[in-house]
Order: structure tokens, then C-alpha cells, then sequence
């Protein structure tokens, strides 16, 4: 009888489930993203700064083609054509016509900056995200098939060492020794980032995969005799998504930073190309007569990099499950160390 009891319990909860609508469970989910960001007002700051600076980007780069499709003429979202020389008087401070002011070729500086934001940000994404997949793969291979006296464990070898041999050399000296070699421009500067990004992938996803293959869960799958692929796939790449994640957004500002060193050395983008290191370049004559020039290209790299770093420090709590289960209640939100239940 109790048997039965249970089963019919267990039948109508099933059916309440199923005919729950379907979109509860996409509610669901933006409710306790929303609850996270609000649990940690850092993130919040930071994922709002990353959500402004991507659309921006975004816009300067589709406004134009799409309304010269829609209306026979481009139009943009900027104020004025970037470094365009001579359009208005020399070194006028920041005013509601020129927020950021005019330069010393009578360019309106905001213009400048946000003409500046796809490039940087295109690279970023680009740079990381190539190097993530080339990294993450390889290291992947480096940690689950690392079995001395194998093919495979021959292969690991020879990438640790690969992988050593480019973190020996400083990222930057050795970025900007590719450059120089290759010349300047935008694909010689983004392959030599590339070429000294990737190792880090590597030894992060190596170290993350050797970690994952000794938890019991790993250990308990071999003991039950499930094939190797169904492990990878299931336990280790499922439990890789998250550091890789955290690591990615947070890498995104530093290959801003990098980018941009390489090209106010100049040995980066032509200096035609609007570009925030090219800015720094133009600029950094003006710290003292004009030093709102200065201010508003460091003022923009600071608020990207900012706003990509502070929103990687905020997905760990996104994506940790302990941290979803502490805020998934309401109630709950106002200590994260209380232990779950």
C-alpha cells in the first residue's frame, strides 16, 4: 500500500512537471543569473560595463553598412569622422560638443576613442578565444592521455616541452620580437600575439585535467568499465567549461593591454588605423598642455579591462553550483558562507 502511495506521489509530481510551461525553465534561469549579479554588486558593474563596451563596438561597425543599405547613404554613431585633421580649433577642452575634447590636428578625441573600440576589442576576443580552443585542445591531450611509454604519453611530452620552451621568453619581448620580424599591421600583430598566448591555455587546461581524473567520480566511471570517450566528453570537458570560462573573460582585457602596448611602440596597426595604442602614441606629447587627450584613451582601456576582469571574477560565483544553491533563494542571499543544505 505505501508502495503504491509512493508511486502515485511520484506519477503526479511527474505530471506536474510536465505540464509546467516550457519557458519556466529559461525564467528560471534568468532569475537566478539576475539574483547572482545582484549578490555581488562588483559583477553587476562589471557585466553591465562588458554589455556597453561589446554594443558600442557593435554598432560602429554595423550602424554604417546597414543604413547605406536601408537609406542609399552610411550614417554612424559617431559624432564626427575619426582622426579627421583640421575639422575644429586645436586643444579645446572637453565640452558638450567634444566630449573629450579636440587634439592637436583639431580631431575630436571622442570619436577617436570609440572609432578605436572594435579593433581593440575584435583583437581581444580573437586573440583569446583563438588561443583558448588551440590551448584548451592541446592541453587536453597533454593531461588525459599523459601514459608513459605510449604514443600518446610521447605526445604529451613533446607539448609541455613546446609549451615550456615559449613561457621561458617574456610575452611581451617575444611579441614584440614576432612583430618587428613579421612587420607591422593588424594580422602580423594578432599572430604574434597568438604565438605566445597559447601556452598558457595549455598548462592551465593540463593542470585542470590532471586534477579531474583523480576525483572519485573519475576513478568510480573506470571501475564500472565506461569507455574512455564518455568520460572525456561527460566528466572532463563538462568540469574544464568553467575555469577555462573565468580565464577566458578575464584574458580579454590583458590582450587589450598587450595589443595596444605593441602598437604605441609602434611596431603594431599603422598609425592610419584608429587604435588605442596609436592614440597613446599621438598623445603622450600633450600630458601636460592637453592632458584630456591622455586621460580619455587611459580612461577607456582602464573601463574595458576593468569591466572584463570584474565580470570573470563574478562567473566563478556564476558558474561554482554551490554559489547558485547559496543564492538561489532569496532568503538566502545576505551570507554566502552559510552552508547549504
Amino acid at each position: 500500500m505505501a508502495s503504491a502511495t509512493a508511486s502515485a506521489a511520484r506519477a503526479a509530481a511527474a505530471g506536474s512537471v510536465e505540464e509546467e510551461p516550457s519557458g519556466s525553465g529559461v525564467r528560471s534561469s534568468v532569475v537566478l543569473f539576475y539574483r547572482i549579479l545582484r549578490a555581488n554588486i562588483l559583477t553587476l558593474v562589471g557585466f553591465v560595463l562588458v554589455v556597453v563596451v561589446s554594443v558600442t563596438a557593435l554598432l560602429v561597425v554595423v550602424v554604417p553598412p546597414i543604413t547605406h543599405l536601408i537609406l542609399g547613404h552610411s550614417l554612424s554613431i559617431l559624432p564626427y569622422p575619426p582622426l579627421d585633421t583640421n575639422a575644429f580649433p586645436y586643444y579645446q577642452a572637453p565640452s558638450l560638443a567634444h566630449p573629450f575634447g579636440t587634439d592637436q590636428n583639431g580631431a575630436d578625441v571622442f570619436s577617436n576613442v570609440v572609432a578605436a573600440l572594435p579593433t581593440d576589442l575584435g583583437i581581444g576576443f580573437f586573440v583569446a578565444g583563438v588561443s583558448l580552443v588551440l590551448g584548451g585542445l592541446l592541453g587536453l591531450v597533454a593531461g588525459f592521455w599523459d601514459t608513459p611509454g605510449t604514443l600518446s604519453g610521447a605526445a604529451s611530452v613533446t607539448i609541455m616541452r613546446l609549451t615550456d620552451i615559449f613561457l621561458s621568453f617574456p610575452t611581451l619581448v617575444l611579441a614584440l620580437a614576432i612583430t618587428a620580424t613579421l612587420g607591422r599591421g593588424e594580422i602580423e600583430s594578432e599572430i604574434a600575439i597568438l604565438a605566445t598566448w597559447w601556452p598558457f591555455y595549455v598548462r592551465l587546461t593540463r593542470g585542470e585535467v590532471l586534477s579531474i581524473k583523480t576525483q572519485p567520480y573519475v576513478i568510480a566511471a573506470r571501475a564500472a568499465g565506461v569507455p574512455e570517450s564518455r568520460i572525456l566528453f561527460r566528466h572532463v570537458v563538462r568540469n574544464l567549461l568553467e575555469p577555462l570560462a573565468v580565464y577566458f573573460t578575464m584574458d580579454v582585457g590583458t590582450v587589450i593591454v598587450t595589443y595596444s602596448t605593441i602598437s604605441y611602440i609602434g611596431v603594431g596597426v599603422p598609425a592610419s588605423i584608429p587604435e588605442w595604442g596609436n592614440l597613446m602614441y599621438g598623445y603622450q606629447d600633450l600630458l601636460l598642455t592637453a592632458p584630456w587627450t591622455v586621460w580619455s584613451v587611459t580612461g577607456a582601456i582602464f573601463v574595458t579591462v576593468l569591466g572584463f576582469s570584474l565580470l570573470g571574477d563574478g562567473l566563478r560565483d556564476i558558474l561554482d553550483p554551490r554559489s547558485r544553491r547559496i543564492v538561489a533563494s532569496p532568503g538566502r542571499q545576505s551570507s554566502k558562507l552559510e552552508p547549504s543544505s
